[in-house]
């Protein structure tokens, strides 16, 4: 198989390489991409040292698989030139997620919408990946009405740029602005840009997103987006409003048996779900487990993950790992 990485420089990127031999992704050609001021230039994967070529030189090699990590411009501009000779494209970017005919997968919800026809796949959102993880089951079991959840976002979110003007705050410049405000500190009620609805493109991606994974086209999700002064992890205190009632056990035991979540909820002992014991994981942590006092049917939660591994880089190799347990690769 030959797989590329378009993105190879950026955290996500990295992070993708870095799961594709922790998860013994087999391939036999590796090419690597990255911006145009980096080729040349020689990343080390598997042992090896790989030149960096630009994006047009991969297209020339004919790859089986690619992973786009590289902005919506770039994906926009790229992905359907890979498309046309064949390659699969799994993409991070915002740029086909909402597309119709383009996939938006979450392989252990929706992985069985892929075909041999899917030849641009979307990743989700990193706040909408831990969030559908946990809805979903439940949906399963006690059919979702209404969600509402705040997120408290990492820097890392943003990429390299949100990390550097963390960095530097907590060095003492301020001159580096990624962000409207400092963020060391402080916490920032803005994911994103304004809309005229008065929401953020991130608050907007949770209610589009979660909708088209979880095959809700009507659900009712509110979201408000919160970054927060820490480099990795995302956190989300999530209140969920079901069909039917329901006893809390039910709830843990649902948890508990899917695959890829922790519930962590002993609240006697402190025990609940933090950013730090998240990192370098792959699981979505649940806990502060608890009904809502207000509101029959209804449950609050509080959820936890690394952004960068299943908010990104985990959830775009378990798609390609799922084009090869299907034989959609060879």
């Amino acid at each position: 198989m030959k797989l590329a990485l378009i993105g190879a420089k950026g955290v996500v990127g990295e992070k993708m390489l870095q799961l594709i031999q922790e998860m013994g992704i087999p391939y036999d050609e590796l090419y690597l991409a990255a911006s145009n001021k980096s080729i040349g230039r020689k990343v080390k994967a598997a042992g090896k040292k790989n030149k960096l070529l630009s994006v047009a030189d991969v297209l020339s090699k004919n790859p089986d698989v690619v992973l786009f990590s590289a902005g919506g411009s770039a994906a926009r501009e790229w992905a359907p030139e890979f498309a046309k000779k064949g390659s699969f494209v799994i993409d991070n970017s915002s740029a086909w997620r909402m597309e119709d005919q383009v996939p938006l997968i979450v392989p252990e919800i929706n992985g069985h919408l892929i075909n041999s026809e899917s030849k641009i796949i979307a990743n989700p959102n990193c706040s909408t990946i831990q969030l559908v993880v946990v809805l979903y089951p439940l949906h399963l079991r006690f059919g979702l009405k209404r969600v509402v959840v705040s997120t408290y976002q990492s820097v890392s979110g943003s990429g390299i740029e949100g990390i550097n003007q963390l960095m530097s705050e907590r060095e003492g410049d301020f001159e580096y602005k990624l962000y409207p405000h400092q963020i060391d500190l402080n916490v920032l009620p803005q994911g994103g840009d304004f809309m005229d609805n008065g929401y953020t493109t991130e608050e907007m991606k949770l209610l589009n997103e979660s909708r088209k994974i979880l095959n809700l086209p009507e659900l009712n999700l509110t979201a408000t987006v919160v970054r927060v002064p820490i480099f990795i992890g995302h956190s989300e205190s999530v209140n969920i409003e079901f069909n039917q009632d329901f006893e809390l056990d039910d709830i843990r035991k649902t948890l508990s048996s899917t695959l890829g979540i922790v519930v962590e909820d002993d609240p006697a002992q402190h025990i609940y779900p933090l950013p730090v014991n998240a990192y370098e994981r792959d699981e979505v942590f649940v806990g502060r487990i608890r009904k809502d006092l207000c509101q029959p049917n209804a449950l609050n939660l509080w959820i936890v993950s690394d952004n960068l591994r299943k908010g990104a880089a985990t959830n775009a190799v378990q798609i390609l790992d799922y084009l090869l347990r299907n034989n959609f690769v060879r």
